[in-house]
């Protein structure tokens, strides 16, 4: 980890949790965040979606023909397209692409399936207006969760796949069973010195809003337990340090054994969706850079990424 990536990891955990762990200042510190992290180097719209609000972000340079849906993080309690505007930005420009970043409905006041059905709704949508084969799903902690529980579902209804998937420290066991919850408390600078048990009771109120009625381990809310089988190229990026590691490392293991193509990324020194600050760090430059490249291998109509991006 470089000397900058160490005084810029707790910047997240600052903006975002604050004082305390109330929901609505949670919510606004997101929103906080994201216009931290914001740069101008793309254009955005709104835009409604298969029936649900998004934003339209386009790249400035050429477009590539190449289209993201992008599903947006935040425990599926808060986040927005516009909390994540700058991340996608930082996407969008390195392919010249245009993304599609949905509004889906939030937890607690919506608990699942909500969500999936927006992000479904919003997916059949586009492919009405995008080739399949220049067509990306992306997503960020829990939006990289409702990734996957959307492919599934798009599979499930026999609905065309897109050309491949791009999770960021992807949320996708909702039952908290995986060990480096145990095993990087200690490391992950998004978790407070002692505060760990407050961290957990947070995590455990965050499921409870978005489960509803379900059980936790319901594929459809944690869908590393989800049949993967036929799902698209994978490409999954998760910090060393993080809590959510083995999120990631389990499903790469189980999409392999489905007969999956998959990619795994483990971040040496990085956290939970470190990609966010592409602006100001090298690493999470290097990242998108990766996933640039690993998308434009994978669409039919990609120019060649631009790796020289910084924004």
């Amino acid at each position: 980890m470089s000397i900058r990536s160490r005084l810029l990891s707790p910047t997240l955990r600052w903006f975002v949790l604050g004082p305390d762990n109330s929901l609505e200042k949670m919510r606004t510190g997101l929103e906080r965040f994201g216009r931290f992290t914001r740069r101008n180097v793309a254009d955005w719209s709104e835009v409604t979606v298969g029936g649900i609000p998004a934003l339209r972000v386009t790249a400035r340079s050429e477009p590539s023909g190449v289209h993201i849906l992008y599903l947006h993080g935040g425990a599926y309690n808060m986040g927005s397209p516009s909390s994540h505007l700058g991340l996608v930005s930082q996407i969008v420009m390195r392919l010249g692409a245009t993304a599609t970043v949905v509004d889906y409905r939030l937890a607690p006041e919506h608990p699942y399936p909500a969500a999936i059905e927006d992000c479904t709704a919003a997916y059949r949508a586009l492919l009405e207006e995008v080739d399949q084969a220049s067509l990306v799903v992306a997503g960020d902690s829990a939006g990289g969760g409702a990734t996957l529980a959307t492919m599934v579902a798009a599979r499930d209804a026999e609905v065309p796949l897109p050309a491949c998937l791009y999770l960021l420290s992807p949320w996708t066991d909702l039952t908290l069973s995986g060990e480096s919850h145990q095993t990087k408390r200690s490391v992950d600078p998004l978790i407070p010195k002692g505060g760990v048990e407050s961290h957990l009771q947070l995590l455990d109120d965050l499921v409870d809003g978005y489960r509803g009625v379900e059980d936790a381990g319901h594929p459809g809310i944690s869908p590393l337990f989800a049949d993967l089988a036929g799902l698209p190229p994978l490409l999954l990026q998760v910090g060393s340090d993080e809590t959510l590691l083995s999120d990631s490392t389990m499903l790469a293991a189980r999409a392999e054994a489905a007969g999956v193509e998959v990619e795994l990324e483990v971040a040496d020194g990085m956290w939970h969706v470190w990609q966010f600050l592409a602006p100001m760090l090298p690493e999470s430059r290097t990242a998108l850079d990766r996933a640039a490249a690993f998308i434009q291998s994978r669409t039919s109509t990609a120019k060649e990424p631009d790796a020289t991006a910084v924004g």
